[in-house]
This record gives C-alpha cells, sequence and structure tokens, in this order.
C-alpha cells in the first residue's frame, strides 16, 4: 500500500508525533537510522497503519506521490546530510518537513536550493513536548502555500484543539514557521524567568511553604494568567522528594541549562535592532546560574541585603499577581514585535491575529 506521509526519526518525539498521525486516520511509512529500531517500532503496533524499510530508496517508494516526509531528527549539519541522502529518491512536488529546531536561516537556505530542484521545504516549529505531539501539538509551518494545501489537512488533524479551531497555521513563507517558533521559545524563557522570581519573592519575601506556593499558583492559572507554565509550575511544587521526605523542588541544584533558541532570539533580536529585554534578561539569568561555582566564591565575600519582613501577604500576593501578569504581557509583545520585523524584512506576510 501506498503511506500517506513518512516520518524519519524515531526518537520520543517522532515516535509519538508517527502515533499521532496514524491514530487521525494516515498511513504512516517510518525510518530511523537503526534497522532494528524500525523493527522494535513496528511490532509494538500491531493492527495499525505503519510501514517501515531500512533501506530509503523502499522508504521513499512506500510513499503517495508527492512524498510528505517529516524530518524529526537534531538540527543543524544532520538535517542538510539527511536531505542529500533523500535526494536520489525525491521528484518534483515531493515536500520535506523539518520539525526540529533549526535555525530559521538555514531553512531560508535549505528552502530556496530545493525550490530549485522543484521540491518543497518547509520549515515547522512543533510545541508541546512529548505528550503534545502525542495527543496534539501547536504547529507552526513556514514555506509555500502550495505546499501548505498539500499538508494542511494531516497538519488540522493532528494539532491541538482550541475554541477557535485547531493550533495550526500556515505562518508564512521559507524560514517563517522557525522563526515563529525561535520566538516562541524565547517568550517562553521570559515566562520561566518570571514564575522563578515569583517563586523566590513568595519563598525569601514572604517565607511560604511550598505547599502554600503552589496554592497561590493554582489560584493565579484560574484567571488571566492561566497557562500550562503557571498549572505546571504548581504541580512540580506539589512533588515531595521519596528520600529526604521534603520538597522535590528544593533538591534540584539552582543552575539552569539552554538549548539555543533564547539565545538566538536575542540575537535575532540584536540584528533587526529590536528590544526584548525580558527575553534578553532571562538568558542572562541562565548564563548566570550557570556560573554555580563563581556564585558560591562570591557569596562568601558580598554581602547581599537583609530579607525583609512582609506583613500583608494578601496585598503583596494581589500585587505579585499584576507585577507577573504585566511583565507576562510585555514580553508577549517584545515577542511579536520582533516576529513583525522579520517578517517585513523577508516578505514573509505573518498575520500576527493567528
Amino acid at each position: 500500500m501506498a503511506y500517506q506521509i513518512g516520518l524519519v526519526g524515531l526518537g520520543v518525539m517522532g515516535s509519538s508525533l508517527a502515533l499521532n498521525i496514524e491514530d487521525s486516520g494516515y498511513g504512516v511509512a517510518v525510518w530511523g537510522r537503526h534497522p532494528e529500531t524500525i523493527d522494535a517500532f513496528l511490532a509494538q503496533q500491531p493492527g495499525k497503519v505503519f510501514g517501515g524499510e531500512a533501506d530509503l530508496a523502499g522508504f521513499a517508494a512506500m510513499l503517495e506521490r508527492p512524498r510528505r516526509i517529516l524530518l524529526m531528527i537534531k538540527a543543524g549539519e544532520p538535517v542538510d546530510q539527511m536531505i542529500e541522502r533523500l535526494l536520489p529518491y525525491l521528484e518534483p512536488g515531493d515536500i520535506l518537513i523539518d520539525g526540529g529546531n533549526s535555525w530559521f536561516e538555514d531553512t531560508r537556505r535549505r528552502e530556496a536550493a530545493l525550490r530549485e530542484k522543484g521540491i518543497h521545504f518547509v520549515g515547522m516549529g512543533v510545541s508541546g513536548g512529548e505528550e503534545g505531539a502525542r495527543r496534539g501539538p501547536s504547529l507552526m509551518p513556514g514555506g509555500s502555500a502550495e505546499a501548505y494545501a498539500a499538508l494542511g489537512e494531516i497538519l488540522q488533524a493532528i494539532a491541538a484543539k482550541t475554541e477557535a479551531g485547531a493550533c495550526v497555521t500556515h505562518v508564512g513563507g521559507d524560514g517563517a514557521g522557525h522563526f515563529v517558533k525561535m520566538v516562541h521559545n524565547g517568550i517562553e524563557y521570559a515566562d520561566m524567568q518570571l514564575l522563578a522570581e515569583a517563586y523566590d519573592l513568595m519563598k525569601r519575601g514572604l517565607g511560604l511553604s511550598t505547599d502554600a506556593m503552589a496554592e497561590v499558583f493554582e489560584q493565579w492559572n484560574q484567571g488571566p494568567m492561566e497557562s500550562f507554565l503557571v498549572e505546571l509550575t504548581a504541580r512540580v511544587l506539589r512533588v515531595q522528594d521519596e528520600e529526604s521526605g521534603g520538597p522535590l523542588v528544593e533538591q534540584i541544584l539552582d543552575k539552569a541549562g539552554q538549548k539555543g533558541t533564547g539565545c538566538w532570539t536575542v540575537q535575532a533580536a540584536l540584528e533587526q535592532g529590536v528590544a526584548v529585554p525580558s527575553i534578553a534578561a532571562a538568558v542572562d539569568a541562565r548564563v548566570l546560574s550557570a556560573a554555580k561555582a563563581q556564585r558560591e566564591h562570591a557569596a562568601h565575600r558580598l554581602q547581599g541585603p537583609e530579607t525583609s519582613s512582609i506583613t500583608d501577604r494578601e496585598a503583596f500576593v494581589a500585587d505579585l499577581h499584576g507585577a507577573i501578569y504585566a511583565s507576562r504581557i510585555a514580553a508577549y509583545a517584545q515577542g511579536l514585535a520582533l516576529i513583525s520585523s522579520a517578517s517585513e524584512r523577508y516578505g514573509w506576510g505573518v498575520d500576527l491575529g493567528h
């Protein structure tokens, strides 16, 4: 049989998306670097409409024309290598989709090169993590309108659903999808930093327990600040450490890492002359947190300010809610300003209303 879509990369995200697509009524051909990975995946899905082939020529031959192949692999050089390996088996009109967190300029380069060969290249942001990929992600595809017309039905089917419809739209040309996903991640950096600072102020300023702070975040999640990150913060604060018996969050090293999309957002903003201070501050905070040894050394030499005692808890929490809410709006506004600037610069025609 001919499968409606092919998926390359059977890691956590790739496998989850493959299952989501098949659940939505589409046959999926899968490919992974190791034949045993393909065999194991297929063996775990008896009775489902999956196929697989270790040979790339055989894999490409399994697909409906025009072929639609979704790459769920590591960003960077692996994407270029995979494109080169697939090219001998592709025909004009076929569509390659990069679902990783690729640098948007790489996406623009790949889209232009493949367009000359008559092949569509779609850079698509995928948001929601493993659970989102399995149950309904937010999707941000860029590329040609023709490519989206051929993909839209599948993407609409697998995307998360809201009262406003499916969480997918054709973002714009070439690198628009990956640019918007990059800015989305940058805003998320700012959002997480704000929630971390709210935690710190309630812990050191009010002396609240983790359970009490969880109650605050749960209340915040019932109003205008409702979001997955606020919900997740409350849930994390409720988790107990099995060894110590205390809150797990207090056992976590205060040393954050990053995957690079926040830095990319700040870099793009600097290049375009758009101010994104909330996102930049969040990136700086992560960099500073990574300097754990230096911070501990300085703590023995530099005396910080005394923690003041706040007596009116309700007023403080209300003020904190207002400050965090306003700051979140500012971070979103900064991100949208950057998207608007890039859309004008590259002629993407991004509709900020979507």
